[in-house]
């Protein structure tokens, strides 16, 4: 039998089950190359076949996230929470026992799909847990996926070093998600609304406010991992840093942006939301430069490390303020932002590249700097927008 709602415990839970889903996206990148040469043999596996397990987990993703907002405002969010849960799962078992390509590809499909169930799930209920603290609650609820990033690529990498196959790993990862089903099961989930009704997407798209929001995530999305997906290829092929010293920085980044997420949680309500996201935005045009453009090679790639943190507050508090704005916007509300902001996550990191190859890396990252410089004023229209409401509210 199903609890009451006991918001301490289900907030935690959820904040484990963010690290469950950055195991379920990390996890693959680390044993790549391992993963070739298993199904390869003597001929391992193509460039091309390797980026579609990539490619595989990304459909996953986008598949999971635009299915599950408009069911859980249907269904709730609970049965969506054990589903990923045990998708995750499947998919982890599945690519440990996969004899052949081809049932890798379905199984790192299905670790997608799971992993972006729950980047849908998560937030909405958290959001619902915390009213009045949503800003800390998101920021602490995201710094848990880089702290599962943190985690997982440590795990991994100490494996590779000590000649543990990527299968076993698979078999140790799974105790997180099955672990959470069992935490999850016995508790009751809250409302993705209030007793007033969900406001349909319709309704919400026809607000200048709310479009002006799915514009500002998709910019943070694109600040986010614009530099997070460049950052080792850069620090080696341009900064001159070994292999290892460049897949550190991405370590780094990882904590950094971990810590800033939980520095702002740790503000509460002594921060305005809309100042921690005009000073991220600002300051992460002024670190993407001087990480471009340092003579220093070793400056150049602290000041990329510390964008990490300066940029890491920018998706989940939007998310925090459009939950503000609109409580009873419901998962789908959620799913929307979510993927706007995973499609500035695509767009940037191609950006990079295409300008990389025209001129060279260096102005390739540089031109990542317009995604914060683009948010920093529209930001400020949000703010203007939310202020203007809460004063025709309190009149």
């Amino acid at each position: 039998m199903t609890t009451d709602v006991r918001p301490a415990l289900l907030t935690t839970l959820c904040y484990a089950a963010m690290m469950c889903l950055a195991v379920g996206l990390n996890l693959l990148p680390v044993f790549l190359v391992n993963i070739g040469t298993s199904f390869g043999g003597d001929d391992p596996l193509s460039r091309e076949a390797l980026g579609r397990l990539g490619a595989v987990t990304f459909a996953g993703l986008v598949c999971g996230i635009l299915v599950t907002g408009p069911l859980a405002d249907r269904y709730g969010a609970k049965p969506f929470a054990l589903l990923a849960n045990l998708l995750t799962a499947i998919g982890l078992v599945g690519m440990a026992l996969s004899d052949s390509y081809q049932m890798l590809l379905i199984m790192v499909f299905v670790l997608g799909l799971g992993a972006g169930m729950l980047d849908m799930i998560l937030s909405p209920v958290v959001a619902a847990l915390n009213p009045d603290r949503r800003t800390a609650a998101m920021n602490w609820l995201h710094s848990y996926y880089c702290v599962g990033a943190v985690v997982t690529i440590l795990i991994c990498t100490t494996a590779l070093a000590l000649g543990i196959d990527w299968r076993a790993v698979c078999w140790l990862a799974i105790v997180l998600p099955f672990g959470l089903v069992m935490g999850f099961l016995p508790l009751r989930f809250p409302e993705m609304v209030t007793e007033g009704g969900r406001t349909p997407m319709a309704g919400l798209c026809r607000r200048p406010w709310f479009l002006a929001a799915l514009v500002a995530i998709f910019l943070g999305g694109a600040t986010e991992l614009g530099m997070a997906q460049w950052l080792p290829a850069y620090a080696e092929t341009s900064l001159g840093f070994s292999p290892v010293v460049a897949g550190g920085g991405l370590l780094f980044f990882s904590i950094a942006m971990a810590l800033g997420r939980m520095v702002v949680g740790a503000l509460e309500h002594r921060a305005n939301p809309y100042a921690v996201m005009a000073v991220g935005s600002a300051a992460s045009v002024v670190l993407f430069l001087l990480g471009a453009f340092l003579d220093n090679p070793a400056w150049a790639l602290l000041a990329c490390i510390a964008s990490g943190f300066a940029g890491s507050s920018l998706w989940p508090t939007m998310l925090a303020v459009t939950a503000d704005r609109y409580p009873d916007g419901g998962a789908s509300m959620f799913a929307a932002l979510a993927a706007l902001g995973n499609a500035g996550g695509i767009l940037m990191p191609w950006i990079v590249g295409v300008v990389g190859d025209l001129h060279d890396l260096r102005w390739g990252l540089a031109t990542s700097a317009i995604a914060p410089l683009l948010m920093l004023p529209l930001v400020g229209l949000l703010f203007i927008g939310a202020q203007r409401t809460r004063k025709l509210l309190s009149a």
